[in-house]
């Protein structure tokens, strides 16, 4: 294992080299001693995994190969990041969610708890490409949702509670609580009869 800074990598772990942890933001290149990657008990760190510095994870973790997860993002417990999955800096992750492979998820975005993305979802945060203005800002993904294959979610779109959105969505206004996103752009409809609560 490749460490920069100070880490801890929680008992019952089991890494696949090769893994780096802790890898400098830009602010911590010239910087020793700074905070690395905290991991909790039971980790699986598949080979390829690289983890930046000042990033929080909970316990049951686990990584696909060439993982990718930026600066200054904490994750909670029974999180699972499929291969070749990205996770850029300032996003934080609520428990028992599960990234597929290639999904992409930029900085300042917010994922709650019970959380599904589907192969190769695009989250996005820059409205203006390349001005990056006005700021930054990714989507708020509420507790209980589902996303699908493929589906593309718009710049500080949120996505409410238990809503489901279908694969290959453009998703360009916010989505109601336990309603379904489905086409390009997306409408909404009624969960199917089976998911409604």
């Amino acid at each position: 294992m490749i460490e920069y800074g100070i880490n801890r990598l929680g008992e019952g772990a089991r890494v696949f080299e090769p893994v780096t942890l802790g890898f400098p933001s830009r602010d911590r290149l010239d910087q020793e001693g700074y905070p690395g990657t905290v991991i909790g008990k039971n980790a699986v760190l598949r080979s390829g995994t690289i983890i930046y510095c000042d990033v929080e994870i909970g316990d049951e973790f686990s990584s696909g190969h060439n993982v990718l997860i930026r600066e200054r993002t904490k994750i909670g417990d029974h999180v699972a990041v499929g291969t070749s999955a990205v996770i850029e800096g300032d996003c934080v992750l609520g428990s028992h969610v599960s990234l597929q492979s290639m999904v992409y998820i930029p900085t300042n975005t917010m994922i709650g708890n019970n959380v599904f993305i589907g192969p190769n979802a695009v989250l996005t945060n820059d409205r203006y490409p390349p001005r990056g203005r006005p700021p930054l800002q990714g989507p708020m993904v509420r507790d209980g949702v589902s996303i699908g294959a493929g589906a593309v979610i718009l710049p500080g779109i949120t996505i409410g509670e238990g809503a489901l959105v279908a694969a290959g969505a453009v998703v360009t206004h916010d989505v109601p609580a336990r309603m379904m996103a489905i086409g390009a752009p997306a409408r909404f409809v009624d969960l199917p009869a089976g998911m409604r609560d």
